[in-house]
């Protein structure tokens, strides 16, 4: 099972609280990166990211000042903080201080999930408090990309072994409509015959087939269950 410290970036780029803005500007353009985490000493305290300095004065993308009727519905604690977004000169005033991280085996499917759920492009990796890489959504992207074929291709126990394989990982699936098929096994070639209810279950039930160890090809014969019926 992989974890966070398989696919980490280990060589992270870092500000300090006391740096300046437009350093931080400097280091994301030289670097090619998208955010730089905020360290204390040793201690992850923070992260800036492109987003944080987007409404900035120097560039005139600044929050426009609003109506004096539109501010007695706004909270003038929202106003000040967007003030100091757009014109503060340090870091610690415009980076994100609570920071969601992962531990250093944290299993990758969690970090996959923590990504999508909290919809953001990266998670810093941290052990005993202390920042030990990054990963991104491209660390997982570039997993993928090297993933082994091998892993693929292990052996299995032949033929039947291959069979009693997708079966079992069948029964496991809630989508699956296991007792209205059949799967042969010959020469590594998987064939699927029988009923299918959905184009879903017919794609899904493909895809795990395919994923099995020591499968070549997968055909599929199934064919709509509306079909089957409507043909007795």
């Amino acid at each position: 099972m992989l974890t966070a410290k398989d696919v980490m970036t280990a060589k992270v780029f870092t500000v300090a609280p006391d740096d300046t803005v437009r350093n931080v500007a400097i280091l994301l353009t030289d670097h090619g990166v998208s955010a730089l985490p905020v360290v204390d000493g040793d201690k992850l305290v923070g992260i800036v990211s492109e987003g944080d300095l987007m409404r900035r004065e120097e560039l005139g993308t600044a929050a426009r000042p609003r109506s004096w009727w539109l501010n007695i519905f706004t909270d003038s604690a929202a106003t000040a903080a967007d003030y100091t977004k757009a014109h503060a000169r340090h870091v610690v005033a415009v980076m994100t201080k609570n920071v969601i991280t992962v531990e250093e085996d944290t299993p990758l499917a969690e970090v996959a999930d923590l990504l999508e759920k909290r919809r953001i492009k990266r998670v810093p990796v941290v052990h005993e408090g202390k920042l030990v890489g990054i990963v991104s959504r491209a660390n997982l992207i570039r997993a993928l990309a090297t993933a082994r074929d091998s892993q693929l291709a292990a052996t299995a126990a032949g033929d039947s072994g291959i069979r009693e394989e997708i079966l079992e990982k069948l029964r496991q699936q809630p989508w699956a409509s296991v007792g209205a098929w059949d799967v042969t096994v010959t020469d590594g070639t998987v064939a699927f015959w029988g009923r299918y209810r959905t184009e879903e279950e017919q794609e899904a039930s493909r895809v795990l087939a395919e994923n099995t160890p020591g499968v070549r090809s997968v055909e599929d014969h199934r064919i709509p269950i509306e079909v089957y019926y409507g043909a007795i």
